[in-house]
């Protein structure tokens, strides 16, 4: 008990003036008896929370669990569709390379036709040029029949 609530039970009871005996009232006792039924009420509101709290704790758990599980079955499927993703991803850039490749060996066939070309052209000379070589004769060129 404070000193304050000790010297309030010697306030007077009653109006200065003629005095009156009479019991100093016991404010602590009526602030306790006003307050008591509220704040029962009170603890068991507090129990309630804090079933509803562990409660939820409880949820929440389950929520996150599910989750993870879910989210590993998401990330194994991602794992098991990646090269067919992945393939499909390349499928074009090959694609695109074949057919650079199929224009390269086209244009390397159309240069080596070319090539064929000429050489057919001066073969007979070439030949007459070796032949005249072989044979010594000056200037290389052979004399007509």
């Amino acid at each position: 008990m404070s000193l304050r609530d000790f010297l309030e039970r010697f306030r007077p009871a009653g109006t200065p003036g003629a005095s009156a005996t009479g019991v100093p009232a016991d404010r602590m006792a009526e602030r306790a008896a006003e307050l008591e039924p509220a704040l029962a009420r009170l603890a068991d509101v507090q129990e309630e929370a804090a079933q509803i709290r562990a409660a939820a704790e409880q949820e929440a758990e389950a929520l996150r669990q599910n989750a993870a599980r879910e989210a590993a079955r998401m990330v194994e499927a991602a794992r098991e569709r990646a090269p067919e993703v992945r393939r499909q991803a390349a499928e074009p850039l090959l694609r695109e390379a074949r057919q650079e490749a199929d224009a390269l060996r086209a244009a390397g066939d159309n240069t080596a036709s070319a090539i064929r070309e000429r050489a057919v052209e001066r073969m007979p000379h070439l030949v007459d040029l070796a032949v005249a070589d072989a044979l010594g004769l000056p200037g290389g060129e052979l004399e007509e029949p």
